[in-house]
């Protein structure tokens, strides 16, 4: 459930003034009403966000309205004590100090002191698969139940039963920086058969003097620990100079049609609206790279785009019941989405949004708008999603159905109970354990979970 929060960022660091302002008092509103009529022009339709933030003049109900009756004009923040009433002020505190249990909720006061973990109907424990790793990034388990794990540092190894790692030679060079590096990997559906890998990457070029960088997707095969038979067969164009959202998530269907993720690359007033290039996109190809002549914009110039509006998707899944591509994207400053992919719809970013900016100003001031998707469910404040996987396995029963989400920011595993596509509860699993890089289904029925600083990957064992 999502809380209705409010806040006004003078409280906050990187302050901005108040807009609408009244010159005459009005009556006495309930305090959403009050917010959406003076502070919503300037601060964004969404307000939750703003509690997210450290507060430069406190955050107990005396410093808030202290903060809103008087103001602090040399900071853009003009005294509202003439304009709003007295009782209008203390309903906009009480709503701020109630619910800023929406970001205390994720101040986890302890590390884990054992590797048992208990959640609602079901105690699991950590057996550790693997360590040493920057940001374990990929994992995929092969039929003779070794591992594969891709780290964003631009290394893949192959990490036997008995914790032993081997590194596969011959793998694309990377830009390995920022966000970016070697990304996903995940098998073909007829792997067994087949031997196929694919990797995704952070590729980069030099042009005029100029380093320049995109999310490609790459095919090759293992042996003798090395990558051979590589084929390159996407790099999303054009190339920018930014560092980041390079999406980058693989998903085969049920159809052995591969899905993958592109992010907006931070040029969000550029790429995600428009569809005369590659970013800020779900694509859609067959396993060779050729294009399904049913896919939305088959015809165009860049045919493999399935979706569009897509900010910084890094989670993509399979739901093994539908047969439906699920999404985690990452929102600005609150408003990470879930979603379900659908061919040539349009999620809206930036033009909707439930988020906004880092630096406090909004991005939209909508959050809805016809021809554009809503999400499944969404977070404020944001908690980072990276990687996620429905649970299949009979291992798992009070898990079994539920979509299993990996908080990079907060540090653990988000359980989200599915009912007829929405998500109708939610719980929070393996608290304080690591920044959560990734979350995967082994084909041996486990979860796996991995980790950043320190890099590790552990397999779930009820």
């Amino acid at each position: 459930m999502q809380k209705k929060l409010i806040g006004l960022s003078v409280l906050l660091v990187g302050s901005l003034s108040f807009m609408s302002l009244r010159t005459q008092p009005v009556e006495e509103a309930p305090a959403e009403k009050t917010y959406t009529q003076y502070c919503a022009s300037c601060h964004g339709e969404k307000v939750e966000a703003f509690v997210d933030r450290q507060w430069k003049h406190g955050n107990s109900k005396a410093q808030i309205l202290a903060s809103i009756t008087n103001g602090y004009p040399e900071l853009g923040m003009p005294t509202w004590k003439e304009t709003i009433s007295a009782k209008e002020i203390e309903k906009l505190a009480d709503l701020i100090v109630e619910n800023l249990a929406g970001v205390e909720q994720y101040k986890f006061a302890n590390k884990p002191t054992s590797n048992v973990f208990q959640s609602e109907g079901m105690r699991v424990e950590l057996d550790t698969i693997a360590t040493g790793f920057d940001s374990p990034w990929g994992f995929a388990q092969l039929p003779n139940l070794e591992y594969l794990i891709s780290d964003r540092s631009g290394k893949l190894y192959l990490v036997d039963q008995k914790k032993n790692k081997t590194l596969i030679e011959g793998t694309p060079q990377v830009m390995s920086k920022s966000q970016g590096g070697l990304l996903d990997v995940v098998l073909h559906p007829q792997y067994a058969k087949n031997g196929w890998v694919y990797m995704s990457y952070s590729k980069f070029k030099i042009e005029g003097g100029k380093t320049l960088t995109s999310t490609a997707i790459v095919r090759g095969k293992i042996k003798n620990n090395s990558w051979v038979e590589s084929q390159e067969i996407f790099e999303a164009l054009p190339y920018t100079q930014t560092l980041y959202h390079y999406g980058s998530r693989l998903a085969f269907d049920k159809k052995g049609m591969l899905f993958f993720s592109v992010g907006e690359r931070g040029m969000e007033k550029v790429f995600p609206q428009a569809l005369d290039n590659d970013n800020g996109k779900i694509h859609r190809m067959y396993d060779d790279g050729r294009i399904p002549a049913d896919n939305p914009f088959a015809k165009s110039a860049h045919p493999s785009v399935y979706s569009y509006g897509q900010r910084n998707p890094q989670g993509l899944t399979l739901n093994p019941t539908t047969g439906a591509i699920w999404e985690t994207e990452h929102g600005p400053r609150g408003g990470d989405e879930i979603n379900i992919i659908q061919s040539g719809k349009n999620y809206g970013w930036p033009t909707i949004t439930y988020g906004i900016n880092y630096d406090g100003k909004p991005i939209s001031a909508i959050s809805k708008k016809e021809g554009m998707e809503q999400p499944i469910s969404y977070w404020i404040p944001s908690i980072a999603p990276s990687g996620l996987t429905f649970i299949d396995s009979d291992k798992y029963p009070a898990w079994k159905g539920n979509l299993m989400v990996g908080s990079l920011r907060f540090n653990y595993l988000n359980r989200c109970v599915i009912k007829n596509n929405k998500v109708v509860k939610q719980e929070k699993v393996l608290v304080n354990l690591g920044r959560m890089r990734n979350v995967k289904m082994g084909v041996d029925g486990y979860l796996y979970v991995a980790t950043e600083n320190p890099g590790m990957v552990f397999r779930v064992r009820p």
